[in-house]
């Protein structure tokens, strides 16, 4: 008992705690900025320079379009530590712990192990920071050699997750994803539902679901069922807590993300359904009738930065065709069903007014 005492009394000193709130909650969405700082956001930036090229007076010599693909390919390129910094950031890593898992984000992302050809990836990045941030706050300031022992067991552990662990990881959230990609495609009606419903919570809850989405390496007509999921809760939940929350809460919801609406789920769950219910409509909507698709950077993002809009016409082109279906999918629809839903539901006295309130 003396025993388990003084393990938990260090572990609190070292600001060690072991929950899943704090990996899958905490960590998976910084690891999301993480994505969002490099990968994402490189990818826009090289998408606009690409597509520049379409514009009168633009070359493909043209000095702006060499400079945007140029940061944006750089961008991309630094995802292992960009991932590395946000996670390690977020588990309150002290500063050399934090520096050393910079390079960790990029083992992980990098090595492959087990006769695995497939690296780490994003999901290798993350497994790896999280075991090395920890095994590093255990060594930190507990010798006089603070400044050599603790980035080098913070790289030891990493590297060797990386290897032995990493590439496991990231193999088996590819395989998931292969098989969602293969199931909507099979049967596009009920896992175009199943897709947007479940990746739709997922951004709503506070769990990134754009590193999921990347990690599982989400594509095709599934990328698109998720995309319209995504769509279906922020579009959803600016409009039905218009009344409440104004322009700002309108712009909050619907540019940046659902999870606001958080603290008033836990309050009132109903309030989630009419988004849930119309991204169970959106979704095969997506697949069997519009076929729409995304890829993985987009696929989790919604309308957040107008991401998720932007990589469909990445992956779909840009034409007046796929720009209706943009905003009649992604837009109107889930704005048009979450109203239906909010005003039935409120009639039967299971949402009330002021249930949606943000509090800003």
């Amino acid at each position: 008992m003396e025993k388990e005492n003084h393990i938990s009394s260090f572990l609190k000193r070292k600001d060690i705690e072991i929950s899943t709130k704090r990996y899958a909650q905490d960590a998976l969405s910084a690891m999301g900025l993480g994505l969002f700082s490099s990968l994402l956001i490189g990818l826009i930036l090289k998408t606009i320079g690409q597509q520049l090229c379409n514009l009168p007076y633009f070359t493909e010599s043209h000095q702006l379009i060499s400079f945007l693909i140029l940061v944006g390919g750089t961008a991309m390129k630094m995802m292992g530590p960009a991932i590395g910094g946000a996670v390690a950031y977020s588990l309150k890593a002290p500063p050399l712990v934090l520096f050393s898992s910079i390079i960790v984000g990029q083992m992980g992302a990098d090595f492959t192990g087990f006769g695995i050809k497939i690296a780490g990836g994003p999901a290798g990045a993350f497994v790896a920071v999280l075991l090395a941030v920890e095994f590093g706050k255990v060594v930190s300031k507990e010798t006089k050699l603070d400044i050599i022992v603790t980035p080098a067991v913070t790289l030891i552990i990493g590297g060797i997750t990386a290897k032995l662990i990493g590439p496991l990881v990231g193999l088996l959230m590819i395989k998931l994803g292969q098989i969602i990609i293969l199931a909507c495609e099979l049967q596009p009606f009920w896992f175009g539902i199943f897709v947007s419903v479940i990746v739709g919570l997922v951004l709503t809850a506070p769990i990134s679901s754009a590193a999921l989405c990347i990690m599982m390496d989400l594509s095709g007509l599934a990328a698109g069922a998720a995309t319209a999921g995504c769509c279906a809760q922020m579009i959803g939940f600016a409009v039905i807590s218009f009344k409440e929350n104004g322009i700002g809460g309108l712009l909050a919801q619907g540019l940046g993300t659902s999870m606001l609406q958080v603290p008033n789920i836990i309050k009132n769950p109903m309030i989630l359904l009419p988004p849930t219910l119309a991204a169970a409509i959106t979704g095969p909507i997506s697949t069997c009738l519009l076929h729409m698709t995304n890829n993985p950077a987009g696929s989790g993002m919604g309308t957040s930065g107008f991401v998720g809009q932007i990589m469909t016409f990445t992956v779909m082109g840009f034409t007046t065709e796929i720009l209706l279906k943009v905003l009649f999918l992604h837009f109107l629809l889930p704005g048009i069903l979450s109203c239906i839903f909010y005003s039935i539901m409120k009639k039967k006295n299971l949402i009330n007014k002021g249930d949606m309130k943000l509090e800003v």
